[in-house]
């Protein structure tokens, strides 16, 4: 397969896969795409995209698949009941979400035994604004050739691509992001709360910041957000971190790694996710450190 005649076939356009769809047809590629909510195609369907009635439809008429999708479970119902059935050995599956490491291999290795095809796992980092602007951060795991496919297919979607090593890796290196982009986001929700009691104009916090250490992306996208209160729209979900550390834990307690910080922050995460936060803007979290 060359780059100019790809078919690629989206699966999942959500918060994350419908800006990524958007660029890719923008880039020139045909994408065919099915998600769980038809409502949800309406946008890539006028830029373009095709809309397909099954996911077997998708993956017959589509070189490439790629995945987009919740977590875990989603992916390997997907793949099992749906996309193994129908795979061909000259094509490649590029798995954007972010899953367990451990079914990642599994389900790569039941797809080549049963059809030939291969398998990416290219988690992303950067948030929907990365998506919509083409700056994502992209972790993979894989076979050279085909991380070299990957690499060329994905490029309309990112600044930074990466081999980490073998299937697997791409989705150990988001686990190992999710770690740093959670304990922050906790850490900037309780600064932000201390400065206001102390009577600091919050709100000053993240530009009085910026250019030192203590600055990064998640303090310029969440302290004016947690300053002001306002949490909507929602460009990621508190459900979403607390997957990942669910899953840090997971994979910490298997290698027989200890991670007190990540654990402690899935317990808060997990806090917050049972007082109704679990669909909300993780800048939401400043509601843990602020009296009702």
């Amino acid at each position: 397969m060359t780059g100019q005649v790809y078919t690629l076939g989206f699966i999942g356009i959500g918060l994350m896969g419908r800006p990524m769809t958007l660029r890719l047809l923008d880039a020139g590629f045909r994408v065919k795409v099915w998600n769980r909510s038809p409502e949800k195609l309406q946008t890539v369907a006028a830029a373009g995209a095709g809309v397909c009635d099954s996911i077997a439809e998708l993956v017959r008429q589509s070189d490439l698949i790629l995945l987009c999708l919740a977590d875990t479970a989603v992916v390997e119902n997907i793949v099992l009941q749906h996309i193994l059935p129908h795979g061909r050995p000259d094509q490649l599956l590029i798995d954007l979400s972010s899953i367990h490491p451990e079914t990642t291999r599994q389900l790569a290795e039941r797809l080549q035994q049963h059809c030939g095809m291969r398998w990416v796992d290219a988690p992303v980092s950067g948030g929907t604004a990365g998506a919509e602007q083409g700056s994502l951060a992209v972790m993979a795991g894989g076979e050279a050739d085909d991380i070299a496919i990957a690499r060329r297919v994905l490029q309309p979607l990112y600044s930074r691509f990466t081999h980490m090593g073998p299937v697997g890796s791409g989705q150990i290196s988001k686990i190992c992001n999710q770690m740093i982009v959670s304990c922050n986001v906790l850490v900037i929700a309780e600064m932000m709360a201390l400065a206001e009691r102390a009577g600091v104009d919050s709100a000053k916090i993240p530009e009085a910041l910026t250019g030192g250490f203590a600055d990064s992306r998640p303090l310029q996208i969440v302290g004016p957000e947690m300053a002001a209160g306002q949490f909507e729209p929602v460009k990621w979900r508190v459900k979403t971190l607390l997957k990942d550390l669910s899953m840090a834990v997971d994979v910490a307690n298997k290698q027989g790694s200890s991670i007190p910080m990540s654990g402690l922050a899935a317990q808060l995460m997990q806090l917050h996710g049972l007082r109704g936060f679990l669909d909300q803007d993780p800048s939401t979290l400043i509601k843990l450190y602020r009296p009702d």
